[in-house]
Parts: C-alpha cells; sequence; structure tokens
C-alpha cells in the first residue's frame, strides 16, 4: 500500500495497483518494469489490484466530494505517484437522459453517456491521460502511436502537457482537425497511405531504430484502465445499478473491454451486486470483423479487407482485443451489430435535432443499432439502455454541407422560405 499527497486537490491518495496478468493465458508479469503484451502469448495485459485491501480504505459513499475527474478512482488505477498523473480534466462526462429520442422510437429509459465534452473532444483522452501518466511514472520519454485520429489528437496533447517527444502515424484520409490538433501541439505527424493497421506496422518496426514507446490499443496495458472509469461512472451514476443495455461503437475495442473488466472489480468490492448489462459492440458494415466473428461463433476476428466507413474510428480491420470484446458480448448475453454509413448519418441528424447533442458518426452508430434491435425485438420498450457518444461531432465537420441560404442585405428577405 503506497501513501503519497496529491498537491492539486490536497488529499491523500492511494494506490493499489500489485501486478499484470495477461488476459489469456493469465502469465504474470512485474508492475514496476515497462511491460507491452504478454510474454509468452502475446495477448494484452491488464492491471490488478488489491481489492481486499481496496475494501478497507474506502467505501462508494466516500467519492463524494472528490474531484469530477476520472482520477477519482484513484484506488483502482495503476498510477502509484500523483506527481505522474498528467491532468486535463478528463472523465466525469455526462450520462443525459434523453426524453424526446426515446419518445421517437418508443423506449422509456433510454440515456447518452456524452464523452463528447471530454478534453481533445473526444473519449481517447481517458486512455491516452492514463498511458501517458503511466509512461512518465516508467520513465519513458519518447512514444509512438498509430491512429485512426483521434486517439492521436489527444496522446499528442497529453504528450506535450507532459514534456514528451510524440510521434503519431495516420491513415493520409484520417479527419484533418486530428492532423492539425497533433501538430499545433507539436507532434511529428506521418501520413500513411493505407488503414491505421499500416500504419501500426510502421510504428512497430520503427521501436529499435527509434526507442519509442508503442502506445497502440491494447498494446499497452494502460489505456484499458482509462477507459474502464467509463463503467464506474455509469454505475456511481446510476446510485450504484447497472442499465440493462450498454451500446458501444467498437474499432478497437478497449472501452466495452475496459468497462466489462471493472464492472468484476466493483463487485468483489461490493459495490456492485452480480447484475450485468447486455453488451452491444457496434461497428459499421464496411468494417465489421467482430460482428462478422460472432456471428460465425468464432473466437477471435478475422482481418478485414478494403476496409471502408465514414466513421473513423470504426474502421480498424482487426483488434489486437477483438476475443475480449467477443467475451465481454456472450458473457453478458449481448449482442455485435452492424450499421451502414447511411444510417448512421441519419442517426447523427436524428440524435442531434431531438436532444441537441452533436454526437460524432461513431456515437451516432449506437443510435442506429438501437432501432433495430427494437425492431427485432432484442430490447424492451421498458428497459434501460445507455448509449455512448464517445466524441464531439465538431470534428467531423468535413462530413456535413453547409445548406443555408445566402442572403443579400439589399434585398427584402423573403421570410416565407422559412416557413
Amino acid at each position: 500500500m503506497l501513501f503519497f499527497t496529491l498537491n492539486i486537490y490536497k488529499v491523500i491518495i492511494m494506490s493499489y495497483y500489485t501486478h499484470l496478468e495477461c488476459s489469456s493465458c493469465g502469465k504474470l508479469h512485474d508492475a514496476d518494469k515497462i511491460q507491452t503484451v504478454c510474454e509468452k502469448c502475446g495477448k494484452p495485459l491488464f492491471s490488478r489490484y488489491s481489492l481486499e485491501e481496496v475494501k478497507e480504505a474506502v467505501t462508494r459513499r466516500e467519492l463524494v466530494g472528490r474531484e469530477s475527474t476520472m482520477w477519482r478512482y484513484r484506488e483502482l488505477l495503476p498510477v502509484k505517484h500523483s506527481r505522474n498523473i498528467v491532468n486535463l480534466g478528463e472523465g466525469w462526462t455526462p450520462l443525459t437522459p434523453t426524453k424526446r429520442l426515446g419518445e421517437e422510437i418508443g423506449l422509456e429509459d433510454l440515456w447518452v453517456k456524452d464523452e463528447g465534452i471530454i478534453p481533445t473532444g473526444t473519449f481517447k483522452a481517458r486512455g491516452l491521460s492514463m498511458a501517458i501518466s503511466k509512461a512518465k511514472e516508467l520513465g519513458i520519454t519518447r512514444v509512438a502511436l498509430p491512429s485512426a485520429g483521434n486517439a492521436a489528437g489527444a496522446m499528442a496533447a497529453y504528450g506535450a502537457r507532459a514534456g514528451m517527444e510524440v510521434y503519431v502515424f495516420m491513415p493520409q484520409d484520417a479527419p484533418k482537425v486530428n492532423i492539425i490538433e497533433c501538430q499545433v501541439v507539436g507532434a511529428k505527424v506521418v501520413l500513411v497511405d493505407g488503414l491505421i493497421t499500416d500504419a501500426g506496422k510502421l510504428v512497430k518496426e520503427g521501436m529499435d531504430e527509434m526507442n519509442w514507446f508503442n502506445v497502440a490499443t491494447l498494446g499497452e496495458p494502460y489505456r484499458v484502465e482509462g477507459k474502464k472509469t467509463m463503467g464506474i461512472e455509469v454505475a456511481e451514476q446510476f446510485d450504484w445499478t447497472l442499465p440493462d443495455v450498454i451500446i458501444y461503437p467498437t474499432g478497437g475495442g478497449t472501452g466495452i473491454i475496459g468497462m466489462w473488466k471493472v464492472f468484476d472489480e466493483l463487485e468483489e468490492l461490493g459495490w456492485i451486486g452480480p447484475e450485468r448489462p447486455r453488451m452491444v459492440s457496434v461497428q459499421a458494415e464496411g468494417c465489421a470483423p467482430i460482428v462478422r466473428a460472432y456471428e460465425q461463433g468464432l473466437e477471435e476476428s478475422t482481418f478485414c479487407e478494403d476496409a471502408s466507413t465514414l466513421a473513423a474510428g470504426l474502421r480498424v480491420p482487426k483488434a489486437l482485443g477483438d476475443f475480449l470484446v467477443l467475451r465481454a458480448v456472450r458473457e453478458s448475453g449481448g449482442l455485435a451489430v452492424s450499421v451502414s454509413d447511411e444510417e448512421i448519418m441519419d442517426s447523427v441528424y436524428q440524435i442531434s435535432s431531438a436532444e441537441g447533442l452533436f454526437a460524432c458518426p461513431e456515437g451516432a452508430a449506437t443510435f442506429a443499432a438501437l432501432k433495430k434491435m427494437l425492431d427485432q425485438g432484442d430490447v424492451s420498450e421498458d428497459e434501460r439502455v445507455v448509449l455512448f457518444n464517445t466524441g464531439s461531432g465538431l470534428k467531423y465537420t468535413d462530413l456535413f454541407e453547409v445548406k443555408s441560404p445566402v442572403v443579400n442585405p439589399s434585398k427584402t428577405f423573403d421570410y416565407d422560405t422559412l416557413k
């Protein structure tokens, strides 16, 4: 058990992080050394904690009044020393009731967890804040990342705040805003004529020559620990009960994996019961390897050739943690659903016009999936459903056209055109 002072918040914090464990074969790894994936089987590593000590040290009631960031759950996070926390205020995003939207589709209890207001405008801030903080704690000063866009922007921001050298590799057709935000905060950006998997290959091949730490999705153990805080927040915001259904957009899948992991941790602490939401993984029809694996009864997905979707964050042809996503979906009695780009864009407009939430395409994909599930009887009208909007639509303005009339102020305006 470690005691130390967090000067920013003037409180005593404790970390109960003990070791790393392979999510597949169970091999244990040293928590105080730089680790990537399992030394034995190459699968992702999970952080483990002394939950008995956590149970003795803090109750869920004691969380009330703590800072409104993901670091309020510090006992269940892997950063040991407060001086290493790289924080921009990430986490504790609103869980918004969307009554009008629910009424439009006949659902009584619909909510949106809105990650669009988080730093860098995307849920990626949670994972990259955690990864960069832990990298700092381990003495890492140079980091690299393959990204479809939003993760690169988040890593560049947190890397800059930590004073690190940051290198990002993105497909050349990544959203322009992501390229610009990386450059503005000082990252070195390489655009790749290919997919995120091609970018990942370049990062991996450059590790020895460039001596950088690869922060690829689930290629290191800590991004998932940042993402799991979404699950703790949902539990706390619902007064320590979980919804019936969680619908989540899946590219690399870290969010759904992290939430499924932390639900077990919360139950062991006695903070929630054994009930679990049905976890629904949503992908785009043009890149749906996990959906295909689910439908075919496979434990892992196969590489998706010619992956294509306007939802950049969903264009992941093969996720390292696909088996963990499939495990969460099946253990929870959930589903894997694919939706078309047309359905995604229609849903962006429907969510935004009904609730004033400018959802990103990935987030809107969850609503498109929900409508399909309702039509097929996979969701009941009285169930509590949470959709995850994983980013701000403001980062995707290149997908939209301006349709407003241009007015000549020297002429009389015909207001009938507005009726």
